[in-house]
Formats: C-alpha cells, sequence, structure tokens
C-alpha cells in the first residue's frame, strides 16, 4: 500500500509539472511567432532549455542519489515556479535580441526544473513498482499518463494565450504550482529522502556498453520526433491555417493539434506491454525501423499539393503511435539495465542523451524548416530513426 501510495504521489508532481511545461512551450512559442519571429529565432528560445537539460540530467542522478529523490522532485517543481514568475517580467518594448536572450535564460531555468522533476520521478517509479506487478507496465503508465498531461498543456497553453493573454497565463499556472507544491511536499512517502552521503560525481558515467548504446539510440530517436515537432510542424500549421481564419483560431487549433498528437502518444504508451508483450533491445530495433517509414513517406507529400495538409496530420498522428512504442520500450529498458544501486545515475546519463537528442531536433528544426520547410524537417527525422535503428539493434545481451 505504501508503494501504491508513493507512485500515486510522484505521478502527481510529474502530473502537474508536465502540465505546465507542455503550457509553458505553445505559449511561448505562439505568442514570439505573433511577435515576428523568424523560425530559426523561435528555435534559439528553445535552445538553454536542451542545453540546460544535458547538463541537468548529468548531475541530476548523482543529485538525487547524494540528496534524496523527495528533494530533487520538489527542487525541480519550485524551480519551475520561479521560472512562470520571471518569464512576466518580459517587457514588449525591449529588442529582438534582449527579448530572445532572456526568455533563453528563463527557459534553461525551465529546462533544469524539468529534468529535475523527470529524474527523480522516474527513478522513484524503481523503487515503488510493486514486486512481482512488471516494471514494463508501471513504466509505461508513468511515461504515457504524463505524455498525456503535457498534450493537454499544449492545449492548455494555446487556449490560455488566446483567452487570457501571455502574462495572466503565467501567473496562473504558476500559482496553480505552487498549491500542487505543497500538497507533494506534505505527501511524499519519507523512503524517497534516503540520501546516500557517499555518491561521487564521478559514478554518473556508465561502464555498462547496454547502457551506453541505448543512451546513443535515444539522442536520435528524440532528435527525429522534435526536428520536425518543436518549430516546424507548429509554425507550417498556424500559418497553413491562418490562411483562411485569424490568427487566434489558427493558433487554437494548431495547439488542439499538438495536443491531441501528445495525448494520443501517450495513451499508447501507457498501452505499450500489452500491445508488444514482452521487450527488449532485438525489439526496439524493429520498431525504430518501421517508425523510419513514416517520415520517409511524408516528406515528399509535405511538398504541398490539394489535400496534402489532411495527409501530413494523419501520418503524423500515426507517427506518434509507432513513437509511443519506441519510447516506452526504451524508458523500460534503462530502467531493466540500470543497477539498483545506482539506478538515479544511470537514469540521469540515459535522460542526458535524451536530452541531448532533443537539442539537435530543437536547432535542426528551426534551420530544415528555413531551408526546406516541413519536408526537410521530415527527411532529417527519416535519416535520425536509421541511425537509432541500428545502434539500438546492436545492444548486447549482457552487460
Amino acid at each position: 500500500m505504501t508503494s501504491l501510495r508513493g507512485y500515486a504521489a510522484v505521478t502527481a508532481a510529474y502530473w502537474a509539472f508536465m502540465l505546465t511545461d507542455g503550457a509553458l512551450r505553445m505559449l511561448v512559442l505562439l505568442h514570439f511567432h505573433r511577435l515576428g519571429f523568424s523560425p530559426l529565432q523561435l528555435a534559439w528560445l528553445f535552445v538553454l532549455y536542451e542545453v540546460a537539460g544535458i547538463v541537468t540530467n548529468l548531475t541530476a542522478g548523482w543529485l538525487a542519489a547524494r540528496f534524496g529523490l523527495a528533494s530533487t522532485l520538489i527542487a525541480g517543481l519550485a524551480l519551475q515556479i520561479v521560472a512562470l514568475a520571471a518569464l512576466t517580467a518580459l517587457d514588449p518594448g525591449w529588442t529582438i535580441a534582449v527579448s530572445v536572450w532572456f526568455v533563453m535564460l528563463v527557459q534553461g531555468a525551465s529546462g533544469v526544473a524539468k529534468d529535475l522533476t523527470k529524474t527523480a520521478s522516474k527513478s522513484a517509479v524503481k523503487l515503488l513498482a510493486p514486486a512481482g506487478q512488471g516494471l514494463f507496465r508501471w513504466v509505461a503508465v508513468l511515461t504515457g499518463s504524463k505524455n498525456a498531461i503535457k498534450g493537454a498543456g499544449f492545449f492548455v497553453g494555446a487556449g490560455l494565450l488566446a483567452g487570457v493573454g501571455f502574462v495572466p497565463a503565467l501567473w496562473l499556472m504558476a500559482a496553480t504550482l505552487s498549491l500542487v507544491l505543497l500538497a507533494i511536499a506534505i505527501f511524499l512517502p519519507a523512503g524517497l529522502s534516503i540520501r546516500d552521503k557517499g555518491a561521487r560525481f564521478a559514478h554518473v558515467f556508465s561502464t555498462d556498453a547496454r547502457i551506453n548504446r541505448l543512451s546513443l539510440a535515444r539522442m536520435f530517436l528524440f532528435g527525429a520526433r522534435d526536428v520536425w515537432f518543436v518549430v516546424a510542424l507548429p509554425i507550417w500549421l498556424a500559418a497553413t491555417l491562418a490562411q483562411g481564419m485569424s490568427d487566434d483560431r489558427a493558433f487554437f487549433l494548431t495547439g488542439g493539434f499538438m495536443a491531441l498528437w501528445i495525448v494520443g502518444y501517450g495513451a499508447v504508451q501507457a498501452a505499450a506491454p500489452r500491445i508488444m508483450g514482452q521487450g527488449d533491445a532485438g525489439r526496439a530495433g524493429i520498431w525504430a525501423l518501421a517508425l523510419a517509414v513514416v517520415p520517409f513517406a511524408l516528406a515528399p507529400v509535405a511538398l504541398g499539393w490539394s489535400g496534402s495538409m489532411a495527409v501530413v496530420l494523419v501520418g503524423l498522428l500515426a507517427f506518434g503511435a509507432l513513437f509511443a512504442m519506441n519510447s516506452a520500450l526504451h524508458s523500460f529498458l534503462i530502467l531493466d539495465f540500470a543497477g539498483a544501486a545506482r539506478v538515479t545515475m544511470d537514469v540521469g546519463f540515459y535522460y542526458m542523451a535524451n536530452a541531448a537528442g532533443r537539442l539537435l531536433g530543437t536547432v535542426l528544426s528551426g534551420l530544415t524548416y528555413q531551408l526546406g520547410g516541413l519536408s526537410l524537417s521530415l527527411a532529417a527525422s527519416a535519416v535520425m530513426l536509421l541511425a537509432s535503428s541500428r545502434i539500438v539493434g546492436r545492444i548486447p545481451a549482457r552487460a
């Protein structure tokens, strides 16, 4: 019962954080697109967010081991509140260069917050999941539900921007997350406060070939998603829709599709153990190869013809379903490979590679869209997925 109650508390904290994370991303993206920022400038707004993720994930595992999972989780939630409040200080009279740097810094703090929260939450699953009930299932439930909540955040962010405006939306999210932080500080189980005072930073680097290869494959997997998802798709979709309706309505529908994609992705991810059965590295290689087919097929379609938008959007929903299977399998494999004594450090190292992939995808999303539109972004996605498939398929059976 204690494990289930602790698992529920950690999941609730993760849900609350990811709701604000998704909403903030959509708020920033659409607000600055409306102010006239180019696709590459929009990509730069999120670069420090992803760079912070690389650094934070490398250290978060050590921090969680050294200071306890509970402290790490609470620190992540508190820092997100600070980031939301800080962004309200943005002055419309600032130059574009100053605005970009300010938002980059605030987004960097939000990136640190996200990865502190994520590493603590996912590491806690290894410790709190009820024995004998299947680790794959419990990892999939946490990760899948988190992504559904983040998808709802995209919708909430777009709705708040259209309904109450940029600054009021930020204050509303900060206040809500503050209440959640207070509740979580009270209800987190005591077992998550255990500290390992002998944990050393050098221990974050894994010597397990399986974890190293899986981490590299994860980098390409998430780069392949973000190369079209972060900047290319929302700007392409908002610009296309705006040709026949107001900007506010186009933004709302864009946020709605992004939310639908994430919610659907989360639902499939949660169901992955039932669909896939057992998970192993061999299956991961096959699923990544199947996923590569989708952007490869969609790239020429996105060049534009009558009805191409509907085909692209349906195809990207199919991408989401296949991507969910890949992501769920990867998330299970890292916890399966991780040693119980160093789970936070193995998970932190792995999600450092995840953040590196997101950084790669974010930069390439703005660059490829500016050079060749959504079609080039999708082509880059297919190439990265082929690399991920080859790497994960070569993971050795044993450490």
